[in-house]
């Protein structure tokens, strides 16, 4: 008698996290510093019909270096190692998970650097003479649902933050 081969009921999971690293480029009197937390996506079910999501943040602190000053700043989110803002990707050697990176909790403004259809952030705030101010920005991703080619394993990708002021 023949049976039928059975599939697997084990799960194939993954944990994922996305690295944000910072570069500053500065254009007056103000010295700026900027600092990133991960975003960590944890374990991912790819047998899930729901889409995982996690947040990260990126910080930027500001200080005058003689006058007080209304100081303006850009933020910029690099496509990883994608190479592209269409999807962005986390990898396991060759083994590759889509995700997105966004600047609002609706999803719906891709975080670039302005091109491939993503946009930036423009902040700015009131320094005051040897006193500085951070203010921090969320970072919103998300991982679509039913990735089914994904394989076990640690995923990862690089980001790199750039503050412009």
């Amino acid at each position: 008698m023949n049976r039928a081969p059975r599939r697997s009921g084990h799960l194939r999971r993954a944990a994922v996290v996305v690295a944000l690293a910072a570069t500053l480029t500065n254009a007056g009197a103000v010295t700026c510093s900027v600092s990133a937390l991960p975003v960590v996506f944890g374990v991912y079910n790819p047998l899930s019909a729901l889409s995982t999501v996690s947040t990260g943040s990126v910080t930027v602190t500001c200080q005058p270096v003689l006058v007080a000053i209304l100081q303006s700043y850009t933020l910029s989110l690099s496509t990883g190692g994608a190479g592209s803002y269409a999807s962005r990707r986390l990898a396991s050697g060759a083994n590759t998970l889509q995700y997105q990176l966004y600047s609002n909790p609706g999803y719906s403004t891709v975080w670039g650097n302005g091109s491939g259809g993503s946009s930036t952030v423009a902040s700015s705030f009131l320094l005051a003479v040897l006193v500085p101010v951070s203010a921090t920005h969320i970072v919103y991703a998300r991982m679509p649902a039913l990735q089914s080619s994904a394989v076990a394993g640690a995923y990862s990708d690089t980001i790199m933050v750039t503050v412009t002021y």
